[in-house]
């Protein structure tokens, strides 16, 4: 066989590999759990589930087998002219808005997940979250050009499309579907939702499940009084 064949083939095989492991890759994300949280800034309930409960997903395990998506609209309304009216007022689409942009900015989940925690921890010190996560230049480019208000309309466009809609904010869905007054569960369902072939994780097994009290949410709902 000559060298030519031989090298022909090494790299045949080498591409079939590749496109194998790579196949496995893309099969083990469709494999994961989606789970999307549906908010808007400045919702004291929103607030509490993102600061102090959703990163059980990054401090653990669990984010091997679940694929988050962070939705920032929330009770928010548009008008004809494409004018969005937050529930919270201009402050709140003034961060609904940095927040998408920050999710652009770092598509990384963990990433824009810790830059929304440290501005839901303390909205008065926003700024100081950009700079701390080093992405001025990107999100400030952002929301002070069109992508900002094109991001917000995109998540609007999600969240008003939502079947069947959303009745109040923190909104959550599993693999589509509402969790309601279930959201406190969450852990619970994505570990019993999961149905890939990878182990799960420890934390699906851990005694803190059973030993954990229900959450409890005053939840924000979509006909309460916009504040202008």
């Amino acid at each position: 066989m000559s060298s030519s064949s031989s090298s022909t083939k090494f790299c045949f095989f080498a591409c079939l590999l590749l496109f194998t492991f790579s196949h496995n890759l893309v099969a083990g994300q469709s494999d994961k759990v989606k789970l999307n949280l549906y908010y808007e800034s400045l919702c004291p309930s929103c607030q509490n589930f993102i600061v102090h409960h959703l990163g059980k997903i990054f401090n653990t395990d669990l984010h091997t087998i679940t694929d988050l998506k962070l939705i920032p609209f929330g009770n928010a309304h548009v008008s004809d002219d494409l004018t969005v009216t937050c529930q919270h007022g201009e402050e709140e689409c003034k961060l609904n808005a940095l927040e998408a942009c920050a999710i652009r900015t770092w598509p990384n989940q963990r990433l824009h997940y810790k830059f929304i925690r440290c501005v839901e921890t303390n909205t008065n010190a926003w700024e100081s979250c950009v700079k701390k996560y080093g992405g001025e230049k990107a999100i400030n480019d952002c929301y002070n050009g069109d992508l900002s208000k094109e991001l917000i309309l995109g998540y609007a466009n999600q969240t008003l499309s939502l079947k069947p809609e959303h009745k109040y904010v923190p909104w959550m869905t599993l693999n589509g579907e509402p969790l309601y007054e279930n959201i406190g569960d969450f852990v619970d369902l994505v570990c019993k939702a999961y149905k890939g072939k990878a182990a799960l994780p420890q934390l699906c097994y851990s005694s803190v499940l059973s030993q954990r009290t229900m959450l409890k949410l005053a939840f924000s709902y979509v006909d309460e009084a916009i504040i202008h």
